[in-house]
């Protein structure tokens, strides 16, 4: 089995509690990175690891540090954003759930290479378990003295898409109603309140405890050369084993389906695979081409957060295609009028496809995409655009007899 970071087991039965996770070496990197004092060298580590984020769109993490720790102002903040709305994608919440103490201490580990003074762990309102768990752990931390005058808060986001997006978190933890804000100014110049913060996916801030207990050499060791280490996938009821996986960058979909997933259920042929919902397509022969974001890119695509979803032989490709439009569309915050016009139109065109209107479907759909690119104050309309008109291209043949029923 390959080695792990941040999973010891797939399916446990309960929370890792702070004895057993200080047992395992648990907090001596916070503890050595603030007797050390050097905030410049933990950056420098992460750096040399390569650690990108894990929320889906892989910003390089130790960039993000550096841009909190040369800003002035106050309060500086840190943000755990576990704040995981994206259907398919399951893996902050089991991870918090569980194992809490490896994202709190990459929390309280990124407050000290950005000297900030207040941290928040940002989760979805309804997160039952993971809510209790991170203030679970956060009890034990405190009882432990590892908080010191570290003011950590725990807060309830509203159950959207989009104050999953770096300032629309900032924005419901300031009071607001989470949409996403105007960049720049980016967060590490100016955030929380006004100051310097730093906001990170959990799954990215609970790979810097090992990364500075084992070192950047062991980490690159993992993985390949544009993306080191390991990374947690989610597969849902069409793999026979449901549930959240971790595996190293170079991993094949194939492997992880087949190995983790115990394959489709029902054995049922493979069609398709999307990465994640905001991602593109790949089609079957890509099966066997490892994951990594230098492999995907050139096709279109990336690794997402991981919540891999499997289109397979007999299913209906348009309606899973509208369904991720109509997702899209029925979560946009509504500020935007190009991300408006974009999921509305997308929705649009693949109900009458759905219906067997005849038409330039695909120019159209290319079209739209084309106007509305880079438009938005966030990334939504590139997000929304990239299943949609990766299947208007891999299933072409098939939309086209649809719509000529």
């Amino acid at each position: 089995m390959a080695e792990t970071i941040l999973l010891t087991t797939a399916s446990p039965a309960r929370r890792q509690g702070i004895e057993e996770y200080r047992a395992e070496g648990g907090y001596e990197a916070l503890v050595r990175a603030r007797s050390e004092g050097n905030p410049a060298g933990i950056v420098d580590a992460v750096e040399a690891a390569g650690l990108r984020g894990r929320g889906g769109a892989a910003f390089p993490t130790a960039r993000k540090w550096r841009l909190a720790l040369q800003a002035e102002g106050t309060p500086r903040s840190v943000v755990a954003n576990g704040g995981e709305h994206e259907p398919g994608s399951r893996k902050d919440r089991h991870l918090v759930e569980f194992y809490p103490h490896k994202v709190l201490e990459g929390l309280l580990i990124a407050a000290v290479a950005t000297r900030a003074t207040q941290g928040y762990l940002y989760l979805i309102e309804d997160m039952e378990g993971p809510l209790a768990s991170a203030e679970a752990a956060r009890d034990e931390l405190r009882e432990a003295g590892l908080l010191g005058d570290f003011e950590l808060k725990i807060h309830r986001a509203p159950t959207t898409y989009v104050a999953g997006e770096e300032t629309a978190a900032i924005d419901s933890i300031e009071g607001g109603p989470g949409k996403p804000r105007e960049k720049p100014p980016y967060p590490g110049e100016s955030g929380l309140f006004g100051g310097p913060t730093t906001v990170n996916n959990v799954e990215t801030l609970a790979h810097v405890p090992w990364i500075l207990t084992r070192g950047a050499d062991a980490y690159r060791a993992l993985g390949t050369r544009e993306s080191p280490g390991t990374m947690l996938f989610t597969l849902d009821e069409a793999v026979e084993r449901p549930g959240v996986y971790e595996r190293p960058f170079g991993t094949t979909y194939r492997e992880l389906i087949d190995e983790c997933g115990g394959g489709p259920r029902g054995g049922r042929a493979i069609r398709a695979v999307l990465p994640a919902l905001s991602c593109g397509f790949l089609g079957a022969e890509h099966l066997d081409l490892p994951i990594a974001h230098e492999t995907l890119r050139p096709l279109g695509s990336s690794p997402g957060c991981g919540g891999v979803h499997l289109i397979l032989e007999g299913d209906d490709v348009v309606q899973k295609v509208r369904d991720v439009a109509r997702f899209f569309e029925a979560e946009q915050c509504g500020q935007c009028p190009p991300c408006r016009m974009e999921t509305g139109q997308f929705s649009l065109i693949l109900k009458g496809v759905q219906d067997g209107k005849k038409g330039d479907f695909a120019g159209q759909l290319e079209k739209i995409a084309g106007f509305t690119r880079g438009k938005g104050l966030c990334s939504l309309i590139e997000m929304a655009a990239a299943p949609v008109l990766s299947a208007a291209r891999l299933f072409r043949r098939e939309f086209e007899a649809r719509a000529r029923e």
